[in-house]
């Protein structure tokens, strides 16, 4: 994606579109989220979970009207890949050494945007809205490694271990947020799009130590293709 930006902004930017016409713009892209208000927390006799950022995509479409020469107004639909990660833990279970790696809570939702843009000067807009999400997936995922005596003879050997749990039940199913962002328009015109996505309402449908009420943070990084209706 860095890639693009760099090969595109060698192009000049080019106008948005003219006053009264609509666009329509597909777009794909990458996601880094967590989740707020959630502490590290001991899981078991010292052993400390410690949150991370997780990595996730994005893909979507959007419809937009300019009704002025410097507003537009647009609303979109995708489908957002987020969530929540966890350091790397190790510990002892007995004489087993378990190491627990790529720990991660990932939500999958609808959301639709609905945004307006300010095009502050040619092909670079300034963008504020508002954003429901609808969750459609929850899993918890983790891989790991023990050490482990399987073969019953003494000899402990290194056992891959994965692991896949449904957690769906754990989240409310409706996310409201806020997106604020930029974007800039080449001649092309693809469009690079950047925001940040303050989640307002409550993750998490119960409460409980290390874990209070959690609301989404997520930023996305989009390249679209953007074409006159």
């Amino acid at each position: 994606m860095m890639a693009v930006a760099a090969f595109m902004a060698t192009v000049s930017a080019n106008a948005q579109f003219e006053k009264g016409t609509w666009s329509l713009q597909p777009y794909m892209g990458g996601v880094i989220s967590s989740v707020t208000n959630v502490d590290n927390f001991d899981i078991d006799d010292g052993i400390e979970l410690k949150k991370r950022m997780t990595v996730g995509y994005i893909i979507g479409g959007e419809a937009e009207y300019q009704f002025a020469k410097k507003f537009s107004i647009a609303a979109g639909v995708n489908y957002t890949s987020q969530g929540c990660g966890w350091k790397d833990i190790d510990y002892w279970e007995g004489p087993v050494k378990v190491e627990v790696k790529d720990q991660s809570d990932i939500l999958g939702y609808i959301k639709i945007p609905i945004v307006a843009n300010y095009y502050i000067f040619k092909g670079f807009a300034f963008k504020a809205g508002v954003q429901f999400g609808f969750l459609v997936t929850s899993k918890f995922y983790a891989h790991g490694k023990a050490d482990m005596d399987v073969l019953g003879d003494g000899v402990n050997r290194r056992v891959d271990l994965y692991g896949t749990v449904d957690m769906k039940d754990q989240y409310k199913k409706f996310d409201f947020s806020i997106p604020i962002g930029v974007s800039y328009q080449f001649k092309v015109p693809i469009v690079i799009d950047a925001r940040y996505q303050l989640g307002l309402t409550r993750l998490n449908k119960e409460t409980f130590p290390g874990v209070k009420n959690s609301k989404n943070s997520v930023f996305t990084l989009t390249v679209g293709y953007k074409f006159a209706l």
